[in-house]
């Protein structure tokens, strides 16, 4: 190890890289306002980190590259990304700051009655550029999976975040999820966050944004709006809601689209599904599938999210996600999926229903 505590040693190449800020995150045991809250249960958080837990227990080789502080939250936080399967090697220690905390309620994040309170100002994580994290271990990857969020923590993790979306030759395939947080970049000081991340986003080969964060951030109303603003990625996702979502995908000027309508969904909590839809879809792109089934593997990956009470869920088995995948589109669109479809040889059933919102997102 190097006197920067930078690794000199190259590292496995893995499917897929994910760098990011992880949190220890607080919910609450019963509903109701953060002040009138008693007690609450400890878990993690963070996008990128949820992608790396949810590829890798579909079977991926995935490594989550982050910084956190030399102390118990970040032990934690370590030693639970790492129970999932995720290699945390990469992942730095920092004695002068400490890890990333919140708080939040147990309503709807759509509701305006949910509160979050975010204890990451000065975070490990904000710490993260070129010069404190291993570059090395972070193009390792097929894939690099990075999002929005991460350059709104910070100067230094701007620079980064630019660093690791420069085109240059022979890099990996760089993933990037917009994730917008107005409440982030709105005390960030070092970037007009719209702005920042429509250049970050034409840097990448593959970017994931919702239709409601691009008018929110963008002032653009459709995929097709979203595609003319965004015309560098080779593939550009559009996720629509309940709608379902959009792919271009081909050559500059010549693009290919593909449309996949969501699942009708029996909704347990509405968190996690953005971060469960990227994982599908990323291993799905790793096996080289065709992009219908790209897209289908996301929703079913979001589905697995939406109908259990966290972030983080057991993804279906990898034939039973084919198989669902490879439906005609008329078995499709009947599907229904409710509380424990994933388990082995359960089949969902083929009733009709409501559709519901794919991501809610945290301001």
């Amino acid at each position: 190890m190097t006197a920067n505590g930078r690794t000199s040693t190259a590292p496995d190449v893995a499917d897929v890289v994910a760098l990011g800020e992880s949190m220890v995150t607080f919910l609450p045991s019963r509903p109701g306002r953060l002040a009138d809250v008693p007690s609450f249960d400890r878990a993690i958080g963070g996008a990128e980190s949820n992608v790396a837990c949810v590829l890798a227990a579909a079977g991926h080789s995935v490594r989550w590259v982050g910084r956190v502080g030399a102390d118990g939250f970040g032990d934690h936080l370590v030693e639970a990304i790492g129970g999932y399967g995720v290699d945390v090697r990469a992942v730095r220690r920092d004695p002068a700051r400490p890890t990333g905390i919140y708080f939040r309620t147990a309503g709807d994040r759509a509701t305006d009655a949910h509160e979050v309170a975010y204890y990451r100002a000065g975070s490990a994580a904000s710490a993260m550029s070129a010069g404190t994290m291993d570059l090395d271990a972070i193009r390792s990857g097929r894939i690099l999976h990075l999002s929005g969020i991460t350059p709104a923590l910070s100067a230094d993790c701007l620079g980064l975040t630019r660093e690791l979306t420069a085109r240059r030759p022979g890099r990996p395939l760089v993933s990037f999820d917009v994730n917008h947080r107005p409440g982030l970049w709105r005390d960030a000081g070092h970037g007009h966050g719209p702005e920042v991340l429509l250049e970050l986003a034409r840097g990448a080969d593959l970017v994931f944004v919702g239709d409601d964060e691009a008018r929110d951030a963008w002032g653009l109303d459709g995929p097709e709006a979203v595609r003319a603003a965004l015309p560098e990625p080779e593939l550009l996702v559009v996720k629509q809601g309940a709608t379902g979502a959009t792919a271009f995908h081909g050559a500059l000027g010549a693009d290919q689209v593909t449309s996949v309508p969501a699942l009708h969904v029996d909704v347990v909590a509405a968190v996690g599904a953005g971060d469960a839809f990227a994982a599908g879809f990323l291993s799905a792109t790793l096996r080289d599938l065709p992009v219908r089934d790209r897209l289908r593997h996301g929703h079913l990956m979001a589905a697995a999210a939406l109908t259990v009470p966290g972030d983080l869920a057991t993804p279906p088995a990898r034939d039973h996600a084919d198989r669902l995948a490879a439906l005609d589109d008329t078995a499709w669109g009947r599907l229904r999926l409710g509380p424990g479809w994933t388990q082995d040889g359960e089949r969902p059933g083929d009733r009709t229903g409501e559709g519901a919102d794919e991501e809610v997102r945290t301001p």
